[in-house]
């Protein structure tokens, strides 16, 4: 199977960080996870974010009940974008705004709530992301400029209602066991988290360490695994730049999803 295909059905598989409850007052959209192909040349140096809206767009298009208005819309004033309205669409005849969210949060266990949930380089919080939303991103429907867009396509804003299809990998202390807030789906809660020296009781795993992208991928066997050893020096090179590696590791009996921090979320090296 062709990597792209991997990347999107780990997509797929990964889980919405809510479901039915909204959350900061935004509501979960809902599509049939179903796997489809796509043979669709995704340009690699994208970013992450973009990369996965790629992956949207395909599913989008692929669904019966949807049928897209526009995608990546920039919203400017006086040459200055302001921002970019992710997706407009129709799901059964119902026009929607559409904002797409892929992240990786690992759990602080100084924190409360979900202020707990931080990224794994601490640059940003899951609290953080839902204000950008709710403030921000969202808002930017209703300004003068997209009216002006929106007018341009025969539509007004006042039509749309807006949701968010945020998807989220999490990651939980090594041998922490704490309930997370219930507002959060704990499916997505996938693997751990710990510094270098908490991974010697690891040392007869084998390790494999993906690129940035191949982090949508559900771990499998066929791939370069490495020792212990190997691993730490090699992990060394992303630390040492201030970068936090996801990496998959395999024990004689289980498959495990990892991620090595520097002294995140109050640990110790």
């Amino acid at each position: 199977m062709k990597v792209t295909q991997l990347r999107f059905e780990g997509f797929l598989k990964t889980p919405t960080l809510w479901e039915s409850s909204p959350v900061y007052e935004l509501t979960q959209f809902e599509i049939e996870q179903k796997s489809i192909g796509i043979d669709t040349e995704i340009n690699t140096k994208l970013r992450l974010g973009n990369y996965v809206e790629r992956f949207v767009s395909h599913q989008l298009a692929n669904t019966e009940s949807i049928s897209l208005i526009a995608e990546n819309i920039q919203i400017s004033k006086d040459r200055i974008t302001l921002g970019e309205l992710d997706c407009l669409l129709y799901k059964n005849g119902n026009p929607i705004h559409l904002e797409v969210i892929y992240k990786f949060y690992l759990y602080d266990l100084t924190k409360q709530g979900l202020h707990c949930w931080i990224g794994p380089n601490k640059k940003d919080c899951l609290v953080e992301k839902l204000e950008k939303l709710q403030k921000k991103q969202l808002p930017l429907l209703y300004s003068k400029e997209c009216e002006k867009y929106l007018k341009s396509i025969s539509l007004y804003s006042s039509y749309f209602s807006q949701q968010v299809y945020f998807k989220a990998q999490l990651f939980l202390p090594l041998g922490n066991s704490k309930s997370v807030d219930l507002n959060i789906n704990t499916d997505c809660i996938i693997g751990f988290y710990c510094t270098p020296l908490k991974l010697t009781k690891f040392k007869n795993a084998k390790f494999y360490i993906p690129s940035k992208k191949d982090w949508l991928i559900i771990p499998h066997t066929n791939v370069a695994w490495m020792g212990h050893e190997k691993y730490l020096e090699q992990s060394k090179n992303y630390l040492d730049r201030q970068f936090s590696p996801l990496c998959w590791m395999k024990t004689t009996t289980k498959f495990g999803i990892v991620v090595i921090t520097i002294n995140t979320c109050n640990q110790k090296r």
